[in-house]
C-alpha cells in the first residue's frame, strides 16, 4: 500500500505541461527536446488544439503574406500550403485518408474500424486527397491576395475548436490499447471549454473586428451577395462550418458509435475547407 509520502513524491502534470503536450502532439517541432511532459498531459491535447492551430494559421498565413511579394500569388498559396504539411507532418491528412477510406469501404463498425487503422491508403482515401486539396488550394486563391492570410489565421483555430466538440458528444469507438496514437482523449470540464471557446474563437472575432470594412467591400463586390449585410456574412462564417461539424458527427455516430483521431483529423480539415468556401463565394 502506497503511504502519503510515495504518493506526494510522485512526479505531478504541470499547468504547461498540457499546452506543450499538444505543441508536440500535433506538430513535427522537436520540442520534446526542451521539455518532455508527462504522459497523462497528451490525454488532454485536444483542449488545447486551437492554440496550436494560432501556430500552424500563422505559419501558413506568413509564408503566403511573404512570399506573395515575390512569387505570384497562386505559387504563394502552394507554398503555404506545403508549409503546414512539413509543420504538422500531415497528421490530419493522414486522417481524412483514413476517413474516407473506411467510411467508403466499410460495412460495417468493426470493418470500418479496421481499415480505418490500416496504414495503406485505397481509393476513397486517395480521392479524397486530391479532392480536398484541389478545393483548398482554388478556394484560398480565389480570396483577395491582401486578406488572405487573415482568413487564415481565423479559420485554423475555429475549425479545430468546432471539431473540438466530438470529444465532449461522443466516446472514443476504441480503447487505449488499440488506438493508433496510443492516447486516448478525456472528456474536457466546463473550464476547459470556455477555454476552447476563447481559443477558437478570439483570432475570428479580431480579425472580423478589424477586417470590418473588407468584409462589407466582399460583399459588395460580389452580385450574389451584394444583397447582404457585413452581420449576415460574418454569420454565415460561424455557421457553415458550424453545421457541417453537427451532421458529420451524426453520420460518425450513426456509422460507428464514436470518434476516432482519424475523425478529428479529416473532421478539422472539412470545417476549415468549408469556412474558405464560404469566404470565397464573397469574393465571387
Amino acid at each position: 500500500m502506497q503511504t502519503s509520502q510515495n504518493i506526494s513524491d510522485e512526479p505531478r502534470t504541470r499547468w504547461y505541461d498540457r499546452p506543450w503536450a499538444a505543441f508536440i502532439f500535433f506538430t513535427r517541432l522537436p520540442l520534446w527536446r526542451i521539455h518532455q511532459p508527462l504522459p497523462d498531459a497528451y490525454r488532454s491535447v485536444v483542449e488545447w488544439w486551437p492554440l496550436v492551430g494560432w501556430l500552424t494559421g500563422g505559419i501558413m498565413a506568413g509564408v503566403l503574406y511573404f512570399s506573395s511579394m515575390f512569387l505570384p500569388y497562386t505559387l504563394a498559396v502552394l507554398l503555404a500550403i506545403v508549409a503546414r504539411l512539413l509543420l504538422t507532418g500531415a497528421l490530419h491528412e493522414d486522417g481524412l485518408a483514413d476517413f474516407f477510406d473506411g467510411f467508403g469501404g466499410g460495412t460495417n463498425q468493426e470493418r470500418i474500424l479496421a481499415i480505418m487503422k490500416d496504414s495503406h491508403i485505397g481509393t476513397y482515401g486517395t480521392l479524397s486527397l486530391i479532392m480536398y486539396m484541389a478545393l483548398l488550394f482554388f478556394a484560398i486563391c480565389s480570396l483577395p491576395p491582401q486578406y488572405a492570410p487573415f482568413f487564415i489565421l481565423a479559420a485554423d483555430p475555429y475549425a479545430k475548436m468546432l471539431t473540438s466538440q466530438v470529444v465532449y458528444i461522443l466516446p472514443y469507438a476504441r480503447d487505449e490499447q488499440t488506438a493508433k496514437s496510443k492516447v486516448v482523449y478525456r472528456k474536457y470540464n466546463l473550464w476547459a471549454g470556455l477555454s476552447l471557446t476563447v481559443q477558437g474563437l478570439l483570432p475570428l472575432a479580431l480579425i472580423i473586428f478589424f477586417l470590418r470594412s473588407a468584409t462589407k467591400a466582399l460583399c459588395d463586390y460580389s452580385p450574389l451577395t451584394s444583397h447582404l449585410s457585413p452581420l449576415t456574412s460574418h454569420l454565415s462564417l460561424l455557421i457553415t462550418p458550424a453545421l457541417l461539424i453537427y451532421f458529420l458527427i451524426i453520420y460518425i455516430k450513426k456509422h460507428i458509435g464514436g470518434y476516432t483521431g482519424d475523425c478529428c483529423g479529416a473532421l478539422f480539415l472539412m470545417a476549415e475547407l468549408m469556412f474558405y468556401l464560404t469566404v470565397s463565394v464573397y469574393a465571387l
